[in-house]
């Protein structure tokens, strides 16, 4: 092999790695969280004004979960090298494209392209993208060289247990809560921090009026604007970050409790208690709903019984929602529900949980459990207090998270590894016959 040949190998094997790294772990951070992957699709729907298509957003999140991670993981071992390596260029041609646009004119802060897991510019992901395009266009020139770990044979099986593999996970984090919480909700989070920044470390914004004169246009500040001069001309206001400071991970996180009559048919008045809620030394029951009318009611008597014990034992227990007051008012007459009824920003909800609904558990302010709508703890498992029970106790997030990862990486990598095992055995039988045969004919 010439020097140029083994350059070559080199560096696609380099590409390879590379591109398959980078779309087996973003479609993985995808699939562990597809309802915000959802979320940030709908963003981008609104951006370009194609908001009639919201209905396609779960669909499309959970195509491109699959699709990202089987090409990463194909790309990885080598399996259908020809076609794959097309597709990638394909994809890294169309998404160079979009996040230049993106960075260019920043219509979201965030492109979403390692979900919550690792979040980056729009002018990084472009960087990083034109990175991944060079790859894939040295994997599309010389894919015949990239190693496969499978023979022909067993391309198949390994490229299906992917689909299946991907398919099953993004499934169960569709029905449950992430499994693994990169928001800044998740257990453990202590939201009073997490709401504060300490004075002079936070982001500064100041304004600017911009007044034009002969064609020429020029910034003033509110103490020097020429007010008395009417040969200028106010065009507009600009705000600018003059520092970036830290930004608080949590925003819009307020709760507005309403007021109801007697009979429950109007509302006399509203009540922020954000601080009473995350101050309560006692533990905190919060049913999540974002719009109420599009509530899985296949749940909603395991959170009645939850109301009923949380009321029992001297917790409170408040229903978190973004619907508008006449909606709620209906709806509790409708289903004949009295919870004490708060009003919370709706992306705030839909980044607290997932599911529709969902429960969190507080105490201090610090996320002490969750529960989807599935998982809700039932009536005959809520028979002592809250702190003598493991519901009320915070797990070792870390730790769980590690263990996590552990068991997810091997029902992944064993299944191809016993396949790997069973391939090169009957790999090496068949090359051992067809020596057999070989030097069968050298002797005749």
């Amino acid at each position: 092999m010439s020097k140029v040949d083994i350059l070559k190998k080199v560096l696609v094997e380099i590409s390879r790695v590379i591109l398959g790294a980078v779309f087996v772990f973003s479609g993985f951070v995808k699939a562990v969280d597809p309802f915000g992957t959802a979320y940030k699709i709908n963003d981008y729907f609104a951006v370009f004004h194609l908001t009639s298509l919201s209905f396609l957003s779960m669909p499309l999140s959970i195509m491109l979960c699959i699709a990202e991670f089987a090409m990463g993981a194909c790309m990885l071992f080598g399996l259908y090298r020809k076609w794959n390596s097309r597709l990638m260029l394909l994809v890294m041609a169309f998404m160079t494209m979009l996040t230049l646009y993106l960075a260019i004119s920043n219509p979201v802060e965030d492109c979403g392209c390692f979900g919550d897991a690792l979040i980056i510019t729009n002018w990084q992901t472009f960087y990083k993208n034109i990175v991944l395009l060079l790859c894939s266009v040295c994997t599309f020139f010389y894919c015949e060289r990239i190693s496969n770990l499978f023979t022909g044979k067993t391309y198949w099986l390994a490229f299906l247990y992917i689909f299946i593999f991907i398919g099953l996970f993004t499934f169960r984090n569709y029905i449950f809560d992430p499994l693994f919480d990169f928001r800044p909700y998740k257990i453990g989070a202590d939201i009073p921090e997490l709401l504060g920044i300490e004075d002079g470390e936070g982001r500064e914004h100041k304004s600017f009026l911009v007044y034009a004169k002969d064609g020429v246009e020029k910034e003033f500040t509110e103490d020097n604007y020429p007010w008395e001069d009417s040969t200028w001309v106010f065009v507009r206001m600009e705000t600018k970050t003059i520092k970036e400071g830290k930004v608080s991970p949590i925003k819009d996180f307020s709760i507005t409790k309403l007021e109801f009559n007697q009979n429950r048919t109007e509302v006399e008045g509203q009540a922020d208690i954000t601080q009473e809620v995350l101050s309560d030394s006692n533990y905190v029951f919060l049913m999540i709903s974002p719009f109420l009318a599009e509530m899985d009611m296949s749940y909603l008597s395991s959170f009645e019984d939850v109301e009923n014990y949380a009321d029992y034992r001297g917790y409170k227990f408040y229903c978190l929602t973004s619907s508008v007051t006449d909606e709620i008012i209906n709806w509790a007459k409708t289903n004949t529900i009295n919870f004490d009824f708060c009003i919370t920003d709706e992306r705030t909800l839909k980044t607290i949980i997932r599911t529709n609904p969902g429960l969190i558990l507080l105490k201090n302010g610090v996320v002490i459990n969750k529960w989807a709508d599935i998982d809700v703890p039932a009536e005959e498992d809520l028979y002592r207090p809250l702190a003598e029970m493991a519901y009320g106790q915070m797990i070792d997030v870390k730790e769980q998270n590690k263990k996590n990862l552990f068991y997810t990486s091997a029902i992944f990598l064993l299944p191809l590894l016993l396949l790997k095992g069973l391939d090169f055995l009957f790999y090496r039988k068949q090359k051992k016959a067809i020596a057999e045969i070989e030097s069968k004919d050298d002797e005749d």
